[in-house]
């Protein structure tokens, strides 16, 4: 089952005098929390947070929070984890939140073979990689491009994969 409420990023400092925090992002586009009208302290929604206002800094969201009207109060935040409910987060059709791509099993597209789990997603340049933990305790980093992915199945916890000769096997 899919989580309900995705970390979307961390309270890294504050900023200006009336309480405001910035926040590092985990988000493909930190314009997305203009969108929140609230966000969550924890991540089974218990514990909401309205927000009152959000601007952007660079590639930073600036949030301003119900109940944090001093910089002391934002100084208190710092280290915390905001969650969103993904219902509030628009996701284009072909997408995937990374917390839903963790932990799917890799399966090769044409002969079924299960080469791992995903263990990390990390973007260092112009694709996804995937870090797929093999059943041998081996980690392979696996391209997440169009000519080597086959289907993904968040749901099911599925992943299909195109790879080429040697992908997998050349781990050790």
């Amino acid at each position: 089952m899919l989580k309900q409420y995705l970390e979307v990023g961390e309270i890294v400092t504050t900023h200006g005098v009336i309480g405001e925090v910035k926040i590092y992002p985990w988000v493909d586009d930190p314009a997305v929390f203009r969108r929140f009208k609230q966000l969550f302290w924890d991540g089974a929604g218990i514990k909401p947070v309205k927000v009152l206002g959000v601007k952007l800094t660079g590639n930073m969201p600036v949030v301003r929070l119900e109940g944090t009207d001093t910089v002391e109060a934002g100084r208190r935040l710092v280290g915390k984890l905001l969650y969103a409910d993904r219902k509030s987060i628009p996701l284009a059709k072909g997408r995937h939140f990374v917390q839903d791509i963790i932990g799917c099993q890799v399966f090769d597209d044409v002969t079924g073979q299960c080469y791992g789990k995903v263990t990390d997603v990390t973007h260092p340049a112009n694709c996804d990689i995937y870090t797929v933990a093999t059943p041998e305790g081996n980690q392979v980093f696996f391209p997440a491009v169009e000519e080597f992915m086959g289907s993904v199945d968040v749901e099911a916890g599925k992943i299909t994969v195109k790879p080429i000769e040697g992908m997998f096997t050349d781990a050790d």
